[in-house]
This record gives structure tokens, sequence and C-alpha cells, in this order.
């Protein structure tokens, strides 16, 4: 039988193979069996128990030697994780089995620091009795952890701690302690009836709690829009800054935002000839339409509608047939009620044409308030304006300032850039000089490769000429495209239906003539057809004008007797509301009117004050400008006569030479 040892590094190699996404246990158990052929059936069991027993309460040992890994256990390799998993199913699960002893022989045979470390933590009563049982107690019964697998372990934890101090003293290097002698075997009768305990159940795992869905990274991510809403509002800003600075800066070049004197006369002549069209005091905006109209002409109607039209008398006709028969047979007409819902009818009328006037004249109220507030906005947008100009105005006197100091220091500049170019005419004309030789080897060059490019490009004509006057001579050739058939004859295909072209002809023949007199037969039948159904609807509109002109006699019949039943009615202007309504409407045009003579009286004097202030800053500005360009014109002629004076002295130790401004250029196409 081999030693613990091997068996449990057996384990642990198999351990390390096993993969949980890619097989199922009895997959794994069943691969590590065939694996384990060589070994006894005692000691395959024991590693099969081994390795299914880990696998099994995966989630149990993984609480221990995870914490170990966090507290303790930092220094070592997580090549080790299957070992330590080893050694805790082996002291929770198995520790009753195998006994003291060989769980010493195990422990004994392995690393004495990995040991030391892992059993000092996990058989500390401490650890036992606080977060391992409560960590345990979230996967299986509280009741069942603590019975089965604490009590136990606390129960083994003083005969445990000999061993860990065995360890400790392997690990550091010391003596051992002397081994107790062995107590001598006793001999006992065999209980062959006694039966085997049975195995306990294994525990119900607790149902766990559905992992809840990950809260998408988009929840905690600014929506693009923002930004995209973001640049769109920082380009604005920036335009607006932009024509700030310009209408700031060129303040007086800007449309004049006012109105001027002729579009407002304008405006309050269209108002008034829309305010004199409103009548308030009127029975009714318009006439009511009339029902019928004899002198209109007849409105040509089509067979849907003479159809439709002929139905809807046919009805009229059958109802009023059936009341006549109503009104013999001793039936009554509803001719009262009638009268007095026309009445009813007519007072709503009434009611509902006071209440539209008086809503009208509500809304031109609120109409002449909102026209109100916003010349009171303008007003105080004008006050607002003014304060900026004056920022405005201070702001370029000072600008004003910072350029003229800019122009005397450019002024400056100006002159010592004179005095160097003094220095720079004689480095221009060695340069000259220079560029001038390099300009004749290029033209050189130039030419060489024009000349090349020439014979190249006759050769190559020459041969496409070659290959021109070869096609039209192929070209030239005559091709025969015709082909004779004889039209009685047929194709020679072998078909049953096969006919030759003359035949083919003197069919179709036939045919199109059978098709021409069916043609004429049935156009013939439907002209009779449409005949008939013309007579019809002829017939159709009679019924319908007489009926028509009927009704029109009825309709004049009935508006002479409302004409004559017709109450006086009591005009808008009656009603005190309304009234209040309108002398309200009158007063606020009044005050907008005052407002507006206001308004142009002070755009007239801000006008006046503006075109001052121009014609002194034009005046201004026409100073300066005169002033820089006196200046400019001095400078230049003192740059003029420095330069004279420099080319004089130049020549006489010289002579007369090309300017060096430009040199000749190689002449494209020479050679």
């Amino acid at each position: 039988m081999k030693d613990h040892r091997s068996l449990v590094r057996q384990a642990v190699a198999l351990l390390d193979t096993f993969q949980p996404e890619e097989g199922s246990l009895q997959a794994f158990v069943d691969h590590a069996s065939k694996a384990l052929r060589d070994l006894e059936d005692s000691e395959q069991n024991f590693v099969l128990e081994v390795i299914s027993g880990c696998v099994e309460h995966r989630k149990l040992l993984d609480v221990v030697v995870n914490t170990f890994y966090h507290r303790t256990g930092k220094g070592f390799l997580q090549a080790d994780r299957n070992q330590f998993m080893v050694i805790c199913f082996l002291a929770t699960f198995l520790l009753e089995d195998l006994g003291l002893r060989c769980f010493s022989k195990i422990v004994k045979s392995l690393d004495a620091v990995k040991m030391h470390k892992f059993l000092s933590f996990f058989f500390n009563v401490n650890n036992l009795s606080t977060w391992i049982q409560g960590e345990w107690s979230q996967i299986y019964d509280a009741p069942y952890v603590e019975k089965s697998w604490i009590a136990p372990l606390l129960r083994w934890q003083p005969e445990v701690e000999g061993i860990i101090t065995q360890l400790a003293s392997k690990a550091a290097g010391g003596i051992q302690p002397k081994k107790a002698s062995q107590k001598i075997t006793e001999p006992k009768e065999f209980a062959l009836t006694k039966p085997k305990p049975r195995t306990l159940p294994k525990p119900e795992p607790i149902p766990q709690q559905e992992r809840h869905r990950p809260v998408p990274a988009s929840t905690y991510q600014l929506p693009t829009e923002r930004d995209v809403l973001e640049k769109v509002k920082q380009k604005n800003r920036q335009q607006a800054n932009k024509v700030l600075l310009d209408a700031n800066t060129q303040q007086f070049h800007c449309v004049n935002p006012e109105k001027s004197q002729r579009t407002k006369k304008l405006l309050s002549q269209i108002q008034e000839e829309r305010d004199a069209q409103l009548q308030f005091n009127s029975l009714f905006s318009s006439g009511t339409p009339s029902s019928h109209k004899t002198d209109s002409p007849p409105i040509r109607l089509n067979t849907t509608a003479i159809l439709r039209e002929g139905a809807l008398y046919n009805r009229q006709v059958e109802e009023e047939t059936r009341r006549m028969v109503a009104l013999l047979s001793g039936g009554g007409e509803p001719s009262s009620f009638l009268r007095w819902q026309n009445e009813v009818l007519q007072q709503d009328l009434q009611e509902e044409v006071a209440l539209l006037d008086r809503r009208r004249i509500e809304g031109l109220i609120s109409h002449e308030e909102a026209a109100l507030a916003r010349v009171r906005v303008m007003e105080s947008n004008q006050q607002r304006a003014l304060l900026k100009r004056e920022e405005t105005a201070e702001l370029m006197r000072r600008y004003a300032e910072k350029r003229l100091q800019e122009e005397q220091e450019m002024r400056e500049l100006v002159e010592q850039v004179v005095e160097g170019h003094k220095n720079a005419k004689e480095a221009k004309a060695k340069l000259w000089a220079y560029k001038q030789r390099i300009a004749e080897e290029v033209s050189e060059q130039s030419r060489h490769l024009l000349r090349q490019a020439l014979e190249r490009a006759q050769a190559d004509l020459a041969r496409r000429l070659e290959l021109i006057s070869q096609i039209r001579a192929m070209e030239s050739v005559p091709v025969i495209r015709h082909k004779f058939v004889d039209d009685t004859e047929t194709a020679g295909h072998a078909l049953l239906g096969e006919m030759s072209l003359a035949e083919l002809r003197e069919r179709l023949a036939v045919l199109r003539e059978a098709q021409s007199r069916e043609q004429e037969e049935k156009k013939e039948r439907l002209q009779v057809e449409k005949q008939n159904r013309q007579q019809w609807l002829q017939g159709q509109l009679d019924f319908i004008s007489q009926q028509r002109a009927a009704l029109g006699e009825e309709a004049k019949r009935k508006q002479l007797e409302k004409k004559t039943r017709q109450k006086p009615y009591l005009g808008a202007s009656d009603d005190q509301q309304l009234l209040e309504l309108q002398r309200k409407l009158e007063d606020k045009r009044q005050e907008r009117q005052r407002h507006r003579q206001a308004e142009d009286a002070r755009a007239k004097a801000y006008g006046q004050a503006a075109a001052q202030a121009l014609l002194g800053w034009n005046q201004q500005r026409q100073w300066s400008e005169e002033h820089h360009w006196e200046e400019l014109e001095s400078s230049l002629e003192r740059q003029v006569q420095c330069e004279a004076s420099a080319s004089g002295s130049l020549s006489l130790f010289r002579g007369p030479e090309k300017p060096p401004s430009s040199f000749p250029r190689p002449i494209k196409g020479s050679g």
C-alpha cells in the first residue's frame, strides 16, 4: 500500500485538472478512476472519495481557503490551493473515519510550514465558533452545521493542538518530542451481528436567491446628448461673443433697430382700419345663407350623385306619405312643440352671440395689455443698452490709446528693420549670383531630359501608326451577312405543331379578323346598354328637379313664417358688461398710444445725439488717419534716401549689374 503522501498528491493533481465548466462531476470521477487503475481498491476508493467530496463541498471549502489566503497565507502560492482544500475536507468530513493517528501521518508527510499555518488558522476556536460557522450557515441549515461539523471540530481541537505543536517544532528545525509508548493491542470479539450505522443523508442545500441582474454601465455614464448640447451651447456662446465684440467695435455701422416714422404711421393706419371694421352693435356679422337659390345655374351631377339624391327624395316622399296617412287616420302633428323648440334655440343662439362678443373684447383687451408689457420691456432694454453704449465708448477710448502706442512701437521697429536692410545688400548680391549659376545648370539638365522624352514619343507614335494601318486593313475585308430563307418551308425540328412562316401569317390574319368581329359586337351591346341607362337617369333627373322645386317653395314659405314670428333682438350694446369691457379696451388703446408717442420723441432725441456723436467720431478718425499717413510718408522718404545713398556707394565699387530681385528660369520645350 502506498503512503498517504502519494495518495494526497494524486488527489491534488486530479483536482488541478478539474474544470467545472467543461464537464460534470460524474464524468470527472469516471476519468479519475481510469487514471487510478494501478492502485488497490481501498486506495482508489480513498482518492475518489476525497476528490468527489472536495468538488461537492467546494463552497464550504472555498470559504475557509479564501479567508486563509486573505489573512494568513498571503505568502503562499495559489498552486497549493487544492492541497489546503484536501486537508480541510479530511479534517471536516473524514477525521472520525481516519482517526487522529492516520490524519497526523497525512499532515506530517506534507510541508510542515504550510500545514502548521493552515491548521493553526482552521482549528482556532475563535474562527470556528464565529465567522466559519456564520458563513457555513448561509449555505446550509444552521442547526445542521453546528451539530454535524462545528461541534466535532471543536471536540477534536485539543488533540489536533498537539499535532500543530509538533509541526511548529518541525518547521523551526527543533528536536521532536519523544513519542508516547503505544498501548498494547487488546483483542476484541467481532461484532458480526452489529449493523453498520446508517450514514447521514446529504443535507439539502438552502436555495440561494437568484443573482440580480447587474446595473448596465450606461446608467453611470453621462448621455452623449448632453455633450452635444454643451458643444452647441459653447459654439452659440462663442458666436454671440463674436457678434457682441463686432457690435462694440463697430457700433455706428449697425442697422438702426428703430422703425421709421413713415413705417409707424402706416402700421397705425392699418390698425385703425381693422378696428373700424369691427361692429359690436350689429345683430349679426353677416346674413343667414339662403337655403334655396332659384337664380343659380343648375349643378351638373354624375351618376352616383343622381342615384343618391333620387333615393333621398324617394325616402322623403315615403315619409310624407306615411305622415299624411297618420293624419287622415286621426293622429296629431307636433307643430306647437316644434315652435317652442325653435324659440328656445333662438334664445340660446342670442346668448351664444353675446358670449362670443364678450370673449372677443376680452381677447382684444389682453392683446393691448401684452402690447403695453412689450413697450415696458423695450424701455428697460433701452436703458440697459444706453449703459452698455457708455461702457463701449470707454473701451473704445482705451483701445484707441493702445493702438497709438502700438503704432509708435511699430514705427520704431520699422526703423530698426531699415538699418538691418543696409547690411543685407551685399548678402543678397552674393545669393543672386549663386542662384543664377544653379538656374543655368537646371536649364541644361531640363533640355537634355526633354530631348530624350521627344525621341521616346516619336518611337511610340510610329508604333501606333503601324498598328492602326493593320487594323484598317483587317476591317476592309468584306463580310457576308445575308441568309436566304424560304417562308414556305418548316424549320425541320420534327415537332407536332410545326408550321412554316407563310402558314403562321395566314393563321394570325384569321385570328385578328375573329377578334375584330367580337370587339364590334361587344361595342354595339355596350352602346345599347348605355342608351337605356341614360334614359333611366334622365327620368331620375326630372324627378329630382320636381322635388327641388317643391322643397324651394316650402323653404320660402317657412322663411316668411320665421320672419313674421321673429322677435326683436336686444343688441350687445345694451349689455352693461360689454359696454364696460369696451370702455376698458379704449383706455388700454389710449395708454398704448401715449407710450408710442413718448417712444417716438425719445427715439428722435437719441437719433440726433447719435448723429452728433458720429460726426465727432468721424472727424477724430479722419484726423488720426491723416496724421498716420503723414508719418508713413515721412518714414518712407527717409528709407528711400538711405537706400539711394547705400546703392550709390556700392555702385562705385562694383559697377552696374542686374538687380538681384529675380534670376532667369529655364525655358520649357527648348532643346
